[in-house]
């Protein structure tokens, strides 16, 4: 088998190589493409040293899957490429998630969205992920009718510069440096938090918000969820956190729900309040799972709770989902 990155020596791509190894794929032949400033350089790949090469020769490689962490550019540009030389592409950027026919998946919830012809499947934003696969199992038994998310979102979500940025706030050093250059953000983030993430629109919301809106709603397949967001980026590495009051569609006990949510593969319920117990991105960085605490009713709102995840946004947020979807695929071909 032979399988692609694309965009191989960003976070997301390296994340990727990490997790293919961690989930039995190192002995596969990996094709790391990067752009052309990369290109030459080696990285670590089953106990050698794997060559970077462009985008085009990655394309004449003819792989069977590429993963996709380039920038939403990049993907409209080459990953129709790839699909017509008959790789499956599973793409981790914007560019696609909102195309009528590219599905849009997590695979503990929605993977039967996936038919044998399609070539390109879109992998949703992180915060997107951990919120609809933590509520899954609830939606489908009592149906969502409103969600009000507040997202507490990590520096790596940003990229590289933003980690960077962090880093040299937090040794007070960015002093010397480039102060501009250096800037992944319009303000400093160490011991801040920025109310913004992504762009803003002319309703006021920001592009990251609207994600959590489009994106929920395909998902699920229930385009009738209210849904309003609050995305905050905060001084943390990696690990997103969200706080999210839920309206279901008619009354609930709690102890159901608490039984669903724990019960959902992918996610680990993490919830004692008399232990101080509860998921936090220092104690959920590097794992796979997405971790649920805070569980309780709202007592001002029928049909309603509230609930906090937490996730690492570059493995279920990114890089585990995408190899899980191959994953998937990979398993229907061998029934």
């Amino acid at each position: 088998m032979k399988i692609a990155i694309v965009g191989v020596t960003g976070l997301v791509g390296r994340e990727m190589m990490q997790v293919l190894q961690l989930h039995g794929f190192g002995e596969v032949e990996l094709v790391g493409a990067a752009s052309p400033r990369s290109v030459g350089n080696a990285l670590a790949w089953n106990g050698g040293l794997q060559q970077v090469v462009s985008v085009e020769d990655a394309i004449a490689a003819r792989p069977d899957y590429a993963l996709f962490s380039a920038g939403a550019a990049v993907s409209r540009e080459y990953a129709p490429r790839f699909a017509e030389v008959g790789t499956t592409v599973i793409d981790n950027s914007s560019a696609w998630r909102k195309e009528v026919g590219v599905p849009l998946v997590v695979p503990e919830v929605n993977m039967d969205t996936v038919k044998p012809t399609n070539r390109l499947i879109a992998n949703p934003n992180c915060s997107t992920i951990q919120m609809v696969l933590a509520l899954s199992a609830v939606e489908r038994r009592y149906g969502i009718r409103r969600l009000v998310v507040s997202t507490y979102q990590s520096v790596s979500g940003t990229g590289m510069k933003a980690v960077h940025q962090l880093e040299l706030e937090e040794r007070d050093a960015m002093k010397y440096v480039d102060r501009r250059a250096m800037m992944a953000y319009e303000y400093e983030i160490h011991r801040n938090v920025i109310p913004q993430g992504g762009d803003f629109q002319d309703d006021g919301y920001t592009t990251e918000e609207q994600k959590l809106v489009d994106e929920t709603r395909k998902i699920y397949g229930d385009y009738d969820i209210a849904i309003t967001a609050t995305v905050a980026r905060v001084p943390v590495e990696r690990g997103h956190s969200e706080s999210v009051n839920v309206e279901l569609r008619r009354e609930f006990e709690m102890e159901e729900v608490r039984q669903l949510i724990g019960t959902t593969p992918g996610v680990c319920l993490f919830d004692n309040p008399a232990g101080s117990i509860y998921p936090m991105p220092c104690l959920t960085s590097h794992q796979d799972k997405v971790f649920v605490g805070r569980l309780r009713r709202d007592n001002s709102q029928p049909n309603s709770f509230n609930l906090w995840i937490v996730a690492d946004n570059l493995r279920k947020g990114a890089a585990t989902n995408a190899v899980q979807i191959m994953e998937q695929l990979i398993a229907r071909k061998k029934k």
